[in-house]
């Protein structure tokens, strides 16, 4: 079993990055992070790949949207360029796999949006293939929401992807998807790139099914790693291939630094990583 490195997700600190870029950074490499997941890195890419080295840090992953018009978050949505676009900005800060972060609820609740989300991310892999790239995807809840003869929405998307599409797990919010994400892990498998280290307390009924009503990342009750109901710990352990345990919080309980600081604790403390 290889251990995998510690990274961060950069939306954990979009107010403070965006405020002061090279600060920001300064101060992850401080806790000890060696990496960062880069994101909304596109319009940009030139000033986050000087930020990146003069911090002495490397974003070997990074978040840019590919498959929607528009990348939807709860706090806001970003445009999204052609894919060619993406691709280059990802090579230029240094990056080996572009993962989508998003693809909306209403893809997920037909088996026809599934089979197209799968095949317009299996029409990018070769594509990426030109820039030195592979691509990916980053789950939220809304995947688990619809079954198709026993299967999650989900898990008939890992079965129409390329075997070379690379999938990150997002821990905390499959299992507000209400799945055991210890056995989710282990039936990604290979293909698992990285996990989402994230935990906190899971709401009554999923977020993002149709009748929910309206949610931003400020309603989510996120914790300290250990702290929460996610199985951070087994999944883990139950991913012998995963490059990267990548820290993230959509609401950071306090400080993001300090918050950040004590998720590397616990991957560093627990023997998680390398």
């Amino acid at each position: 079993m290889t251990r995998p490195e510690s990274s961060v997700q950069l939306y954990t600190l979009a107010a403070a990055f965006s405020a002061d870029m090279s600060g920001s950074l300064d101060k992850l490499a401080a806790i000890g992070l060696k990496n960062v997941e880069a994101f909304d890195f596109v319009r940009r890419p030139q000033e986050i790949r000087a930020a990146l080295d003069a911090a002495g840090l490397a974003s070997p992953t990074g978040h840019a949207p590919l498959l929607s018009d528009e990348l939807w978050t709860p706090d806001g949505s970003i445009p999204t360029p052609a894919p060619e676009v993406v691709f280059e900005a990802a090579a230029t800060i240094g990056a080996t796999t572009v993962i989508d972060p998003m693809v909306p609820t209403d893809r997920w609740l037909t088996e026809e949006g599934v089979a197209d989300t799968a095949r317009r991310l299996n029409d990018l892999v070769d594509i990426a293939a030109g820039f030195g790239l592979t691509v990916g995807y980053h789950n939220h809840a809304q995947e688990f929401l619809a079954s198709f003869d026993g299967q999650t929405a989900f898990e008939r998307f890992l079965e129409l992807t390329d075997d070379r599409v690379a999938i990150e797990l997002d821990l905390y919010w499959a299992a507000v998807g209400g799945q055991d994400v210890t056995a989710l892990t282990r039936t990604i498998g290979d293909r698992l790139v990285a996990l989402h280290i994230k935990d906190g307390l899971v709401p009554a009924s999923n977020p993002f099914a149709p009748d929910a009503p309206a949610f931003t990342s400020k309603s989510l009750q996120q914790t300290h790693p250990g702290e929460g109901v996610v199985a951070l710990s087994d999944a883990l352990n139950a991913a012998p291939s995963v490059k990267y345990a990548v820290i993230e919080y959509d609401n950071a309980p306090g400080d993001v630094f300090a918050d950040i600081a004590a998720s590397y604790a616990f991957l560093q403390d627990g023997g998680f990583v390398r």
